[in-house]
């Protein structure tokens, strides 16, 4: 949690992360649905209760353990940043059974279900949300790079609207002059992620996208200052 609580001081305007399910459905703030690259533990997420997941430890993060999403979501409650949330699927790339309402009710029960945005690869998963009719928030559809090449601009804006997206985060690569307005045309706001360095925060700037998300808020709150 430290590293939210220090984002929590940033004048960002949202926060991203990703919720996975634990063994027991209780869902939980970490990246990976496998344990191996950020803890000292191994195995999939889902193969842990919450109690086991409270004794495995975060590299890098001075003994914390992995922490719920209502423990993150608290953070935020008296700051004016949104959260960007994105629910992720298993190592396999299958949906955790119900982890969409489970995060609206973490979400409402906190008292930040109209303070935040959804995200997710899995258009299903959107259209699962769009679907609860609990949400009126913004729901993303995350382009991965593969899927943009594969079926090309046109039929990613048009899953993205056929399953409830009212915008679509594309891999700052993909971007160019042309796909932003393209985007807008279709009714779709157009975000990038995958930032990394000065350059493609910078690129993305000069384009003018609605929103992106970057490893190094410090820095591209610094960049956005300039432009």
């Amino acid at each position: 949690l430290m590293a939210f609580r220090a984002t929590a001081k940033l004048a960002v305007d949202q926060v991203e992360f990703d919720v996975q399910l634990s063994a027991d459905g209780e869902c939980v703030v970490i990246h990976d649905p496998m344990l191996d690259r950020t803890t000292d533990a191994r195995g999939p997420v889902r193969g842990r209760t919450l109690a086991q997941l409270r004794t495995i430890r975060l590299r890098g993060a001075h003994g914390e353990c992995v922490p719920t999403l209502a423990e993150v979501v608290r953070i935020y409650r008296d700051t004016p940043i949104l959260l960007r949330v994105e629910i992720k699927a298993d190592a396999e790339r299958i949906h955790y059974p119900g982890i969409g309402p489970k995060v609206l009710d973490v979400l409402e029960q906190e008292g930040m279900l109209g303070r935040a945005a959804i995200t997710s690869f899995q258009a299903p998963m959107v259209a699962t949300i769009r679907d609860t009719k609990r949400f009126s928030g913004a729901l993303i559809w995350l382009c991965a790079p593969q899927v943009w090449h594969d079926i090309g601009m046109d039929a990613v804006f048009a899953t993205a609207l056929s399953c409830g997206a009212s915008g679509v985060g594309i891999h700052h690569s993909l971007l160019d002059a042309t796909v932003l307005p393209a985007a807008r045309a279709a009714g779709l706001s157009p975000g990038a992620w995958g930032l990394k360095d000065e350059e493609d925060i910078r690129c993305v700037l000069d384009l003018g996208v609605d929103i992106f998300t970057s490893d190094d808020p410090v820095m591209a709150l610094q960049f956005r200052g300039q432009v």
